[in-house]
């Protein structure tokens, strides 16, 4: 998944610069953009990114047995 996509929060009239800050820190969470960049900081080899999927799936798994 690429970073396409630029999040863009639209002033109204007489809207404050802290509600503008707050609009783009959300829309920045919903779309995961921050999580992405933390993600392709540094290069993860193929076997570890498998290692990883393998991991979150048992620990899904656990969870539904509990």
């Amino acid at each position: 998944m690429f970073l396409n996509s630029m999040a863009i929060v639209r002033a109204n009239e007489g809207e404050s610069v802290e509600s503008l800050i707050r609009k783009f820190n959300k829309k920045v969470q919903q779309e995961g953009i921050l999580t992405e960049l933390r993600r392709r900081e540094f290069y993860e080899k193929p076997a570890e990114t498998r290692k990883k999927a393998k991991q979150a799936t048992e620990r899904k798994i656990r969870m539904k047995q509990e």
